[in-house]
């Protein structure tokens, strides 16, 4: 369901969404641009900047080199960093980003809650305290069995960090797996001085109502979210999951096909028309490099002319094999 949206009239004052592109480009030369709040590289190969408005992510492209993803806003934009935080602002958009390393911080639980409580301490004194989009990538994801799995102590570190962070509702989110340093814990995320709307897929038990058998703390996230102007839809990682339970196990094409169905149950949900376009980008993860060519296949099948960028990173189920993200513009 939608969530919050009792008022379907968009608010006059919403912020337009921030455009999101992939560009082959320098970073230096795409933030010397007006209104650039973020550029991302992928891989140990891109490019380093010290701009706090770059950031390196670690998860590494099929086909390299891989292109900058920018986010860009109509307005000036001013940026800083504190320690390992770093942000930037403009036109009621704030993009915010930690890393810490969890040798540093006492394991992978205090290290999740230091990330989140920092992240609070930072959104909640600015203006710009509607979060709508948190990414989450964590080396050695799926290591360890049972409740001792990396993941389920980052859920649990994150549940204690946050606070009241979420309260008036969890934002859109992706949790993804690097193979760079396992204990490097990368955390961002994309917040507005206006609230969006919540959108859960209707095949799928929400994150946060998740039974024990997953962990001690469910996950903490929304499916999507519709960004205040109702311009763009932020799209979480989405999986071959029905109501709690994993799909195909292990089945690559399965899970591909499944992936598609909940995309396209996610945006009826949020009253959009199916299908994504060339303005549309999106993330995939792939769990094993042996089974890109076959995915890249199936997208260029599924979705023609859609931007993707493949990306090397293992899902938080380690039965699943595949994950996707990203942004659906109306």
């Amino acid at each position: 369901m939608v969530q919050g949206s009792e008022n379907p009239q968009v608010d006059s004052l919403a912020r337009p969404a921030p455009r999101v592109s992939y560009r082959m480009a320098e970073p230096a030369a795409a933030l010397a641009e007006s209104g650039t709040l973020a550029a991302f590289g992928f891989g140990k190969h891109a490019p380093r900047s010290g701009d706090p408005r770059h950031l390196q992510v670690p998860l590494e492209a099929f086909e390299g080199p891989a292109p900058l993803e920018l986010w860009q806003v109509d307005a000036p934009v001013s940026s800083g960093s504190d320690g390992a935080m770093h942000w930037a602002a403009g036109g009621g958009w704030l993009f915010a980003s930690i890393e810490l390393d969890e040798r540093e911080h006492g394991g992978a639980t205090a290290t999740a809650e230091l990330a989140y409580r920092q992240l609070h301490q930072l959104v909640s004194a600015r203006a710009e305290h509607h979060v709508q989009r948190v990414w989450n990538y964590l080396g050695a994801i799926n290591h360890g069995d049972g409740d001792a799995e990396h993941y389920k102590h980052f859920c649990d570190g994150r549940a204690s960090g946050m606070g009241d962070f979420f309260s008036e509702g969890f934002p859109a989110a992706t949790a993804i797996g690097h193979h760079g340093d396992a204990h490097h814990l990368q955390v961002y995320l994309l917040a507005c001085d206006r609230p969006g709307r919540k959108v859960e897929n209707p095949r799928q038990i929400s994150a946060w109502r998740y039974p024990r058998q997953y962990g001690r703390t469910p996950p903490s996230f929304a499916r999507a979210m519709i960004l205040p102007a109702g311009d763009v839809l932020a799209i979480s990682g989405t999986a071959a999951v029905v109501g709690h339970a994993s799909a195909h196990q292990h089945d690559l094409d399965a899970q591909l096909a499944e992936t598609m169905v909940n995309l396209d149950a996610l945006l009826a949900n949020a009253g959009m028309a199916s299908g994504f376009d060339s303005h549309s980008p999106l993330k995939a993860y792939v769990r094993h490099r042996g089974d890109a060519a076959r995915v890249r296949e199936f997208l260029g099948r599924r979705l023609p002319g859609v931007p993707v960028l493949l990306l090397h990173g293992d899902i938080c189920r380690s039965e699943l094999l595949f994950e996707i993200d990203g942004w659906r513009y109306v």
